[in-house]
């Protein structure tokens, strides 16, 4: 594993996609979410995820030069079109515009159609905690888990981010509703590791923790069984419906011309309401009790979502961020 200073990997990010039609400051703020996500320690869609991301450039699956542009607004509601252009600056350009309304008018939520995979989506959590706001963001994704009681995937692992603000350290949810998200089984696979916990079923219909059976398989487990199951469908009906765009079944099969999805972004400005050292103060007070409860592994204390982000955050700016060498290689080839 190489440890590369977070300027020279955002650079060189940078240039690559200089060179497929980015222009200078969408390449820069493009390349900045990928290195910020490795160095968040989500390293499953951070650098590692980057040769794939070019790969859908290269295929026109993801035209590097589309801005997403409103197609109608009510008050505080909008509709956006991705014009399939890259995800995470779509997720991002959405999630700023959902902040000015919700600065305006208390809450505001903007959807998204016609757009490309958002990468991690705890980006845009962070983004508006960051700004003081609440956030409620979510994404579909191409067939990838099987509804409860079925066998092969017709719904989507469907990541839903939430974060609340808080000055001692903003707490931030980032969860797919499989019990792992493919990106995080071949972080798993390529380690040579088993996961922490079963996460799906191998071929023979057995629950299992090796990763590579579960991606060979295609039966990740649903977070909580028919709870997950359920929660996945109606995330990706409330974002196809509001935005107009595809649904889940109506997405590609192949990785790499997963387009077209439909995400929704919420934010909701506390601070409207008046008393924000009361938030402030309740938000502290929920992290205490979680660090007072006793753990049951005493090397291994209780935390917050995002409390491991921030540790990381620091830890990997100090000494570079950990980047696979095969991967780099890719990259550098580029």
């Amino acid at each position: 594993m190489l440890r590369i200073p977070f300027d020279d990997v955002l650079a060189r990010l940078a240039a690559i996609l200089g060179n497929l039609g980015f222009t200078p400051d969408r390449a820069r703020a493009c390349a900045r979410l990928f290195a910020e996500t490795t160095r968040d320690g989500v390293y499953s869609h951070g650098v590692n995820r980057f040769p794939r991301f070019v790969s859908t450039i290269r295929n026109g699956s993801v035209d590097p030069a589309a801005e997403p542009s409103c197609l109608s607004a009510l008050g505080a509601l909008e509709r956006w079109d991705g014009r399939l252009g890259p995800g995470n600056l779509n997720a991002q350009t959405c999630m700023d515009r959902a902040i000015a309304l919700a600065r305006a008018h208390g809450i505001a939520c903007i959807a998204l159609g016609n757009t490309n995979h958002w990468m991690r989506g705890g980006s845009y959590g962070w983004q508006a905690a960051d700004a003081g706001f609440i956030a409620l963001c979510w994404t579909n994704t191409m067939p990838n888990l099987p509804p409860w009681g079925a066998i092969n995937p017709v719904i989507g692992n469907n990541p839903l981010v939430l974060a609340v603000p808080r000055p001692a350290g903003h707490f931030v949810l980032d969860m797919a509703m499989s019990q792992f998200s493919y990106g995080a089984l071949e972080n798993y696979r390529r380690l040579g590791q088993p996961l922490p916990v079963p996460g799906g079923y191998d071929s023979a219909g057995q629950l299992t923790s090796d990763p590579a059976a579960i991606e060979a398989s295609q039966r990740p487990l649903p977070i909580g069984y028919w709870k997950g199951s359920g929660l996945s469908i109606l995330l990706d009906a409330i974002a196809a419906v509001l935005a107009l765009g595809n649904a889940t079944h109506r997405l590609s099969t192949d990785p790499l011309r997963e387009s077209a999805t439909s995400q929704t972004f919420i934010a909701i400005h506390p601070a409207a309401l008046g008393d924000a050292a009361r938030q402030s103060q309740i938000a502290d007070e929920i992290a205490a009790s979680i660090h007072a409860a006793t753990p049951a592994d005493p090397a291994v204390p209780g935390r917050y979502p995002g409390e491991q982000t921030l540790r990381l955050r620091a830890e990997n700016l100090a000494h570079g961020l950990p980047i696979d060498e095969s991967t780099w290689s890719t990259i550098s080839e580029m």
